[in-house]
């Protein structure tokens, strides 16, 4: 039947992508590596280092996931080709919609995993810290530094992504003036690197009486959340701290204590701060982390070999780089500028329905790069 012939055609277009990724995602070297660490792992000394110990395990597990996501793309594939073969054979369209959403599933799993093989950057496969700022504006733009909060919130709920705040700064009326998360689980980093920049808002203010059509800014910036097996030097005297009182979001007290903590980076401007822990040392060590993190994403954005290399003012992104509009008013649009992709159903993006413009940065980024190489 012309309706199964073609969806089958239209699988088999996905047949190479998936060999391809058999080589791209190096499976048979991660099998090795898995056999060598459970080896490692079964020694009666393994649990001595409990740090170590754990470090190993979850290496473990984030191989067996890409070797087992790979292998059960592969069976499904070849499941998908025999059901839509007997189902051609036997006539019966009653199994055209499963089959079509097989093809479907198939399709989307290898441009997911195809898209996992171009984070390639040394830090890509860390969690992330993305730090909120409103812009000029007021009442709307730290509302709309909260919208954008909320949006990369929802994306890392999507993605089964463990999000936790680490700062939260209230606006004056509503929204927030900044705040921070991390952003735990495989590539976290790598799939949200490019949303950093200054994202801007159109739209009919609710908080103008009168009705008219506002322009507001936030800054999103997004940083590799640093282990401490990465040697990142940061000297004493180069920290001022300042501690104050936390709030969470909508005027909370976190506690009555001034435990929270604000980190200078003398050297550079650059501050920080966490107040989601309870002792002021716990949030000072979380503070030092983001600190690390921020100079060492720095450190690689400006192509700089050492951390002591980094000059001038580094407080904020420049309010010019605008990555992205979101535009509510006269009409419906999300417009990404480096790429060119965009999305009418502004409420799907806010609601951290983001792929679109993450998949289009990464490949065109990828193809930056390639084209690079062949000129070099």
């Amino acid at each position: 039947m012309v309706e199964f012939e073609e969806l089958r055609l239209r699988l088999l277009d996905s047949e190479k992508p998936i060999e391809n990724l058999k080589e791209a995602l190096a499976i048979d070297s991660l099998k090795a590596e898995v056999e060598v660490l459970e080896k490692e792992s079964a020694a009666p000394d393994f649990w001595d280092d409990m740090e170590n110990s754990q470090k190993v395990m979850q290496k473990i597990g984030s191989l067996k996931a890409k070797v087992t996501g790979y292998e059960s793309l592969r069976s499904d594939y070849e499941d998908a080709l025999v059901m839509i073969e007997l189902a051609d054979e036997e006539g019966d369209l009653s199994l055209l919609d499963d089959c079509t959403a097989s093809v479907k599933d198939i399709e989307t799993r290898v441009e997911d995993m195809t898209l996992s093989t171009l984070l390639s950057g040394e830090f890509d496969g860390k969690n992330a810290l993305l730090t909120f700022h409103a812009g000029a504006g007021g009442t709307e733009a730290q509302d709309w530094a909260e919208m954008l909060f909320r949006m990369y919130n929802r994306w890392g709920e999507r993605h089964g992504y463990k999000v936790s705040t680490l700062d939260y700064l209230d606006g004056d009326v509503a929204g927030i003036k900044s705040a921070t998360i991390l952003v735990e689980g495989e590539n976290a980093y790598g799939y949200l690197k490019g949303e950093m920049g200054i994202h801007r808002l159109v739209r009919v203010s609710p908080f103008d009486s009168s009705g008219r059509r506002h322009t507001s800014f936030a800054s999103v910036e997004v940083m590799p959340e640093i282990d401490d097996d990465v040697n990142v030097e940061i000297r004493e005297e180069d920290i001022k701290m300042d501690v104050y009182r936390a709030s969470g979001a909508g005027g909370q007290k976190v506690n009555k204590t001034s435990s929270a903590v604000r980190l200078t980076h003398i050297p550079t401007g650059i501050v920080v701060s966490c107040q989601i822990e309870r002792s002021q040392h716990q949030n000072r060590e979380v503070a030092m982390r983001m600190l690390k993190s921020k100079l060492v994403e720095i450190k690689e954005r400006e192509n700089l070999e050492r951390i002591e290399d980094i000059k001038g003012d580094q407080k904020e992104i420049a309010w010019g780089s605008q990555i992205r509009s979101y535009v509510f008013m006269p009409y419906t649009l999300a417009k990404d500028h480096r790429t060119g992709f965009e999305m009418g159903n502004i409420t799907a993006v806010m609601d951290g329905d983001i792929d679109g413009f993450i998949n289009a940065y990464l490949k065109q980024k990828s193809a930056q790069e390639a084209e690079e190489k062949a000129e070099a």
